[in-house]
């Protein structure tokens, strides 16, 4: 009989990988086959169409892990940080 009563905890299997490392990651993919990587990423970030990454050593594929608010986030983090509160 299955108990009701008690809160169960979902978790995903996911890999626990950092924004920035992605960025960086999908930047030296992009590089390798002779893209602009900034413009190729602010496509992405600006339209979310994952056509614009490279399908090179799974770029894309990782990119898509993360939410594109979170990889702005990260580029605003990096940019400004001494300006960011404790």
């Amino acid at each position: 009989m299955a108990d009701f009563e008690e809160t169960k905890l979902f978790r995903r299997n996911t890999e626990d990988v950092s924004a920035a490392a992605i960025l960086s990651e999908v930047y030296n993919s992009l590089r390798e086959k002779g893209y602009d990587p900034i413009n190729q990423l602010v496509g992405y970030l600006m339209s979310g169409d994952p056509a614009y990454i490279t399908s090179h050593r799974q770029a894309r594929a990782r990119i898509r892990k993360i939410e594109r608010h979170e990889l702005l986030e990260e580029l605003v983090r990096s940019y400004l940080p001494d300006l960011e509160a404790d």
